[in-house]
């Protein structure tokens, strides 16, 4: 495993104390990373909350194996205004020295759902390595954000303590909408308050180049019903004359899209900003596109992903083709999940959508909404002092300036920390890479990126007790 690449002759004395910690270090947070990839901590409502737990016990017991924190707990809050709690949160905190500024420091432990087994190369919570890069689900997104904070930290307490405040805050669902994250942040927001926010759940412009995401998309995701009979009739008998519910939402869900595959729902916005060039090709390659088939929308590759608005269904509720019988379907429901470009709230994205719907809806179909979830978009402001100081410990931890990123997902719950904390400096870091493939089957972490990521940060924490507001 390669070391880390930074010139040494540029850094201090202390810095290159910290990359040495981390290198030497670097062993004990893998196998820490792979006992948390065997926990299937999926926060979902059919999955078995227990590993959840689990993963949340596993998170604090190493908060607590870094000597740092005055205390470490798990903590659960409301989701909304309701007596149901969300799944469990790992709080570790302790107190700035004196005039120090306070750095809150957030991951998640859940993790996506693992979908078919036959697609895998390895199991999927048997963390197995291979070609630089450790397999599993959630091996990247986020447990490794997670031993990025764990081992940045260590790395600290092993060479200098730069009595910054500190926040770790773990969370336990994300992956599920990071439904009481309001309220974890309204409950403990004396020890959450910090002067800089990082987020490490994002990736990195390659394994070689870090990124610092500037920019994201936000999201409109939400179910939609479409319904024309009050109950199932025989094709033969009414079809040609009664309007089925699946021709209705063929041709609604045709509307969306322009014929280069563009979004043509009125009201969605664009953002104007500057992209890096980056050829079709790449991104062709990165996704798989089989040949012959052609890529959608219009404009610079990037511009495409990170300043536009973008639609896919994502379910359908209909039968399935071995049980489909010569039946017109009197409903059908389908899950609508958008891309909202920064500069647009989510709200009014959802807005659009539904006058379009109006719009657009055939035959007089009924239509009805449920399970909306909506989170804004977020342009990153790098003028202040935790931008600066997060780019030079990238480029020291790496060897390579980082590039100022856009990426096509969304973070939804950003927000919320703009909202209960407007006077703190977010960012967003990460430890994925283009060849993650965060999600889907075959889940992966560069276990470079990994090293990298952990002396980034913690030269970022040890530089942090220069800096005052």
């Amino acid at each position: 495993m390669t070391a880390h690449s930074a010139d040494s002759a540029a850094l201090s004395a202390r810095d290159q104390a910290i990359l040495d910690a981390v290198d030497a270090g670097f062993e004990r947070a893998l196998d820490d990373l792979k006992a948390l990839v065997r926990i299937p901590s999926v926060a979902w409502d059919s999955y078995d909350p227990a590993h959840v737990q689990a993963s949340a016990e596993a998170v604090a017991a190493l908060a607590e194996g870094t000597g740092i924190f005055e205390r470490v707990s798990i903590e659960r809050a409301p989701i909304g205004d309701t007596d149901e709690l969300g799944q469990p949160a790992v709080l570790a905190v302790r107190q700035a020295r004196g005039d120090k500024p306070s750095i809150l420091l957030y991951a998640h432990h859940d993790v996506q759902p693992w979908g078919d087994v036959a697609l895998w190369r390895t199991e999927p919570f048997e963390p197995t390595e291979s070609d630089g890069r450790l397999y599993g689900r959630g091996a990247s997104d986020d447990k490794a954000g997670v031993i990025t904070h764990i081992a940045a930290i260590r790395a600290l307490a092993e060479t200098v303590d730069p009595e910054i405040g500190l926040a770790l805050f773990i969370e336990g669902e994300e992956e599920h909408g990071s439904r009481s994250f309001k309220r974890f942040l309204e409950l403990h927001a004396d020890v959450l308050s910090a002067d800089l926010i990082v987020v490490a759940d994002s990736d990195n412009w390659s394994t070689e180049i870090p990124s610092l995401t500037v920019a994201l998309r936000g999201n409109a995701a939400f179910n939609v019903r479409v319904t024309t009979l009050e109950h199932a009739s025989h094709s033969g008998m009414v079809g040609g004359v009664v309007p089925d519910a699946m021709m209705a939402f063929a041709k609604l869900a045709a509307s969306f899209w322009h014929e280069d595959g563009s979004v043509a729902v009125e009201g969605l916005t664009e953002a104007d900003f500057e992209v890096p060039e980056q050829s079709e090709q790449h991104i062709r390659d990165e996704a798989g596109v089989l040949d012959g088939v052609d890529l959608i929308g219009s404009g610079p590759v990037l511009s495409r992903v990170w300043a536009k608005p973008a639609i896919t269904i994502t379910g359908v509720d209909a039968p399935s083709v071995p049980d489909a019988s010569n039946t017109i379907l009197p409903t059908v429901r389908f899950r609508v999940s958008a891309r909202i470009a920064p500069g647009q709230t989510a709200a009014d994205a959802f807005a659009a959508f539904q006058r379009h719907i109006e719009r657009h809806t055939p035959f007089g179909a009924v239509v009805e909404y449920d399970s909306i979830d909506l989170g804004d978009p977020f342009l990153v402001d790098t003028s202040g002092w935790g931008a600066t100081a997060t780019k030079q410990a990238m480029a020291d931890a790496w060897g390579a300036e980082p590039v100022e990123a856009g990426i096509g997902g969304s973070i939804p719950f950003i927000a919320d920390l703009v909202q209960q904390f407007p006077s703190a400096q977010i960012l967003v870091t990460g430890v994925e890479d283009p060849g993650t493939m965060a999600h889907s089957p075959n889940e992966s972490q560069h276990l470079g990126v990994l090293r990298k990521a952990i002396g980034a940060e913690a030269l970022l924490l040890s530089r942090a007790a220069d800096h005052r507001e």
